[in-house]
């Protein structure tokens, strides 16, 4: 595995932070669950950028890479899906695209919405179809997930069966989710950091005191550990790689998620601070795909077999 970016994936998140620029901060005075935006999702399939893995030059890795950096925006958008595990069924698969587990379908859909296409992943094989108004129940109103989510309460009679092995949609599910974590852990993180490094305390920014320094240095190792394990897995295409990836990126968003919100005290408890854009959508990401004790099974089957 290469650990330094080569000039084709620099040059890729290049257009891609010049393309996110203008969202990379949240709307004044806006106090949202969670924000979207039509015109970055527009912008980012009229650019390709959501097709880099076909490239043979580019591949899985630097559409890991574009995934993560734009998980750190605080707007939600469906990509890692659409980078990572789309190309494996069919390309042309309408967008947004929604993953539920076969047998799994009870609990919040992210990006599920009329006309969104739904992929149904299990012992029957990879399914997809377009969900229907009538079968969609609206999200629970309080409840906090930083994702457009709504719940399946119907699924269709047919669906459409795609000539695509099931632990390979798996394996790259599990690669989608790893590097959306880590560039939520990083966006987290840097938000965290401004705040502490501004919020005064006995005359001293609370950064400077030396208890808040180690714990923030972990976050920090754990957010670094998050986001290697998600490129080494998108790059070696290992099963075992991609569920210890994603079992280190829900670990760590367990731990990191506790910390920021008590070192914001009061204000990492409201709407007024944005952390929650980053924090929720984790929270919500360490249930996907059976949460962390799934991830473990997973990395010891495919580690040692059944």
């Amino acid at each position: 595995m290469q650990l330094a970016l080569n000039e084709d994936q620099t040059q890729v998140l290049d257009f891609v932070d010049s393309l996110a620029r203008p969202f990379q901060a949240v709307p004044m005075h806006d106090v949202s669950l969670a924000l979207e935006s039509d015109e970055l999702d527009e912008a980012l399939a009229e650019n390709g950028f959501l097709d880099v893995m076909a490239v043979e030059e580019l591949g899985p890795v630097t559409a890991a890479l574009v995934v993560e950096k734009l998980a750190r925006l605080p707007f939600a958008v469906e990509a890692a899906v659409s980078a990572l595990v789309r190309p494996l069924i069919d390309p042309e698969l309408p967008r947004p695209i929604c993953m539920v587990e076969e047998g799994r379908t009870h609990g919040p859909v992210r990006f599920l919405r009329p006309g969104a296409t739904v992929v149904m992943v299990g012992p029957s094989g990879v399914r997809s179809f377009t969900a229907e108004e009538a079968m969609i129940g609206a999200a629970q109103e309080d409840t906090l997930y930083a994702y457009p989510v709504a719940f399946l309460k119907a699924l269709p009679d047919t669906m459409v069966h795609h000539d695509a092995d099931v632990s390979d949609v798996m394996r790259a599910w599990r690669v989608a989710i790893a590097a959306e974590a880590a560039g939520l852990l990083a966006g987290a993180l840097a938000i965290t950091v401004t705040y502490v490094s501004e919020r005064k305390q006995f005359g001293r920014a609370l950064a400077t005191f030396q208890g808040m320094r180690h714990r923030l240095a972990e976050d920090q190792v754990l957010t670094n550990s998050a986001y290697w394990m998600a490129m080494r897995a998108a790059a070696s295409g290992d099963a075992a790689d991609a569920a210890m990836a994603l079992h280190h990126a829900q670990e760590a968003a367990k731990r990191v998620c506790y910390d920021y919100h008590q070192f914001l005290g009061g204000m990492g408890m409201t709407l007024e601070h944005p952390l929650h854009l980053w924090t929720y959508r984790l929270k919500l990401l360490t249930a996907e795909l059976g949460g962390r004790g799934a991830q473990g099974m997973a990395a010891a089957q495919a580690l040692w077999g059944s």
